[in-house]
């Protein structure tokens, strides 16, 4: 049986960013010793549920996870470490915004267990930032990510291109100066309008508009082949590491592996047949539901075949490397070719959008630029 993933989601920032849709929530006041005891409540209830199983990885996404009391999130790896078997090579990872505050915190995460951060700056910019929502400079940034480098020699940070008013040469520019400060990995996301964000109502009124798809196309290219000579090397659509600093975390997720979701709203993929885990969505809602059962599932359903295949589909073509066949029966139980339509992948390939042979699929690049339609059509 494959290593368990591990999520732990904390659902607080300091601030909205206008373009989240995230389960991310601004609070005045959090009883940290209340939020502890739920946690390691939920971890409790999903390890009795598990079995005593091997973990190969675990995630503090959100929300800001960098806000959490450095003593909260050693609690909850030494729980973990009790009710699971860590990999020997287990990977750590806790996102972080780079604020000097929670950059002094970093020395404190490592102690705890932490062995990797993911910065999340998002510009180099103060124009860019401020029209972001980000609560940072450009000068925090760079002070967070040379502090980052050196307690955390495994560290990644993000980017976002095809911004308001964004050329080609501006990019190009600032992605330069970002390359000096990249280390083993870097996340680099087209921005996109999510519906229900304070971005996607402005956007619909007009007022502002986002680099045409040619020019994205083209910060996309421009991306790939710099990243490329610096050593980095498009793993995934929005992914660039290394080779063997590929997040093994998300990793999981695109080889449709099972890992938990712990806190407010995250979700799971787990045992066989697959199920799909949901937590309440509610910090308050979700807090109450622990204390009062021991878990804050809302939802608790086997998939249908159909739906594993799309899931799995959909996330494997993510990866430059594809879709391993024998992977893909031992994650689903399904064979893959008997999910894609056979005539379909014969013309795909023909224009130059995929390879595959007896083992894998795998998109090419101009394919990844292509993925949505791409995967819609390739899916019996």
């Amino acid at each position: 049986m494959l290593p368990l993933a591990i999520y732990i989601h904390w659902p607080f920032c300091k601030a909205k960013c206008p373009y989240c849709d995230f389960n991310s929530h601004v609070a005045e006041q959090i009883v940290s010793e209340r939020w502890k005891a739920a946690y390691l409540k939920e971890i409790k209830y999903f390890a009795e549920r598990m079995d005593k199983r091997k973990v190969s990885s675990i995630f503090f996404g959100g929300g800001t996870p960098s806000l959490m009391p450095v003593n909260l999130v050693k609690a909850i790896i030494d729980t973990l470490s009790e009710y699971f078997i860590f990999d020997e090579n287990i990977e750590i990872t806790l996102e972080m915004n780079p604020t000097s505050i929670e950059a002094q915190k970093l020395e404190g995460f490592k102690a705890a267990g932490v062995n990797r951060v993911s910065v999340g700056i998002q510009s180099l910019r103060a124009k860019d930032l401020k029209f972001l929502g980000r609560q940072h400079s450009a000068e925090e940034a760079l002070a967070a990510l040379k502090m980052a480098r050196e307690i955390f020699p495994n560290y990644s940070f993000d980017l976002m291109y095809a911004r308001p008013e964004q050329t080609l040469d501006a990019w190009r520019e600032e992605l330069e100066e970002a390359l000096e400060y990249a280390g083993p990995h870097f996340s680099l996301y087209q921005l996109t309008i999510e519906k229900g964000t304070p971005f996607y109502a402005a956007h619909s009124r007009g007022e502002f508009t986002l680099p045409d798809e040619d020019v994205a196309t083209e910060m996309y290219e421009l991306t790939e082949k710099m990243l490329k000579q610096k050593g980095l090397l498009a793993y995934e659509v929005s992914n660039y590491a290394k080779p063997g600093f590929e997040c093994r975390h998300n990793l999981t997720y695109w080889h449709y592996g099972e890992y938990v979701g712990i806190g407010p709203g995250a979700h799971g993929r787990i045992g066989f047949p697959r199920q799909a885990t949901m937590m309440i969505h509610g910090p308050e809602a979700w807090l109450k539901s622990v204390e009062e059962k021991g878990h804050g599932l809302q939802s608790d359903v086997v998939i249908t075949p159909q739906e594993i295949k799309e899931e799995a589909v959909m996330m494997g073509l993510r990866l430059a490397s594809g879709i391993d066949a024998v992977r893909f029966k031992t994650a689903t139980g399904l064979d893959l070719w008997s999910c894609l339509d056979q005539q379909k992948l014969k013309a795909c390939a023909a224009e130059g959008l995929i390879e595959y042979t007896p083992d894998y699929v795998r998109p090419t690049e101009k394919g990844r630029m292509l993925l949505s339609s791409l995967t819609a059509l390739l899916l019996l």
